[in-house]
């Protein structure tokens, strides 16, 4: 396909009155289940409602991290100094000593890994010069990404006097995450490390890593007002998933919710990425100074559909027979459509990839001669 990704083509049709009888079981107030290319909820209970996101607010974090990271106002070599406020940290932490230097790299991993608030603060520091100029930062981004629900105090999630979002806004900052920047994964699957030459040993707090085919990260998070939290992303076949638990009773019940949305999500629903199954052929072009022109579609198209229609999908490809010049690019000659079975399910147009002129008479002439001749 010769043009980049533009759009995405979402066709979903949600049996609202089938849940399936696993998510009866789900036992956290508040969920989420997203698919990460199209943005689309595949299942939710009560996501707008705001709470305590706990150490789940460190997907911000780290999202504004790589963000100065791969726009090349930082980057993993870079050195971090710890501040007296960032060592002062409680709660999950590596236990930096003020002045300690550490790289944006390990510190990354190390609040990818066992959530270390000390990392946190430290890294927000470094890129806005105070954990307070790094929130307002936080708040501005999350506000950029469509999160209503959100409102952070803090670059961790330890308790504070408002500091709470929502599984939606979980959900879109998660996927902004790992969409985006998908080299974050490289922290994210850690299951174990270690730091400052071996003597500081990492254990990743998401044992989903070890106890779900195909699962790729996120985040946990707890404390004793939020309770148990997690974004847990996986994905199989080609389909990645975000699942978003608030104030679960226990950690183990957290990590059982989230295994039961992902595996409803990845039992029912398909991505399915449309385009031409061949190589489209030229449209011949009369007079014009090319006897035809290349072809490609206008956007690429991913399907979510239900997988009982995505075992049926097909695609039929209908072209002009010929065209006259001029032609100008981006002109529409056909149509690349999706079925399902009978059903309709998208057209993406398909245009010209050049111009082709109107050929000149003295060009028309030596043609001829050249045709002549090559006929003799």
């Amino acid at each position: 396909m010769k043009q980049p990704l533009t759009a995405f083509l979402i066709i979903l049709v949600l049996c609202g009155a089938a849940r399936a009888v696993e998510l009866e079981n789900i036992g956290a107030p508040s969920v989420v289940l997203m698919e990460k290319e199209t943005g689309t909820v595949l299942f939710a209970r009560d996501e707008h409602t705001p709470r305590e996101p706990a150490s789940v607010t460190k997907i911000m974090t780290i999202l504004l991290t790589m963000e100065a990271i791969d726009n090349g106002t930082l980057s993993y070599d870079s050195v971090v100094t710890a501040s007296a406020h960032a060592s002062s940290m409680g709660g999950s932490q590596i236990w930096l000593r003020e002045r300690e230097e550490m790289t944006v790299e390990d510190m990354l991993k190390a609040v990818c890994v066992v959530s270390a608030n000390d990392c946190a603060v430290a890294l927000g520091e470094h890129l806005a010069g105070s954990e307070e100029a790094f929130v307002e930062r936080m708040n501005r981004r999350a506000k950029e990404l469509g999160m209503n629900d959100t409102v952070f105090r803090n670059a961790t999630g330890l308790p504070a006097v408002g500091h709470v979002t929502s599984a939606y806004d979980i959900a879109l900052m998660s996927r902004e995450l790992i969409l985006r920047h998908p080299d974050i994964r490289r922290f994210t699957t850690i299951w174990m490390d270690s730091l400052r030459g071996g003597t500081s040993v990492l254990v990743n707090t998401n044992k989903l890593l070890r106890t779900f085919d195909g699962a790729t990260g996120l985040k946990t998070g707890s404390t004793g007002t939020a309770r148990y939290c997690l974004s847990a992303t996986a994905e199989r076949d080609g389909m990645e998933l975000i699942a978003v638990i608030l104030k679960g009773d226990t950690s183990a019940q957290r990590f059982q919710d989230a295994r039961t949305l992902l595996s409803y999500g990845f039992s029912r629903y398909a991505l399915r990425s449309i385009e031409p199954e061949t190589p489209l052929p030229p449209v011949p072009v009369s007079m014009g100074t090319a006897e035809g022109v290349d072809v490609e579609p206008a956007e690429s198209c991913l399907l979510l559909l239900e997988k009982e229609k995505a075992v049926h999908l097909r695609q039929e490809v209908t072209l002009e027979e010929g065209l006259t010049a001029p032609v100008a690019k981006g002109t529409q000659v056909g149509t690349l459509s999706a079925y399902a079975g009978d059903e309709l399910l998208a057209e993406i147009p398909l245009l010209t990839a050049a111009d082709v002129p109107r050929i000149r008479f003295g060009e028309m002439f030596f043609r001829v001669l050249r045709m002549a001749f090559l006929d003799e």
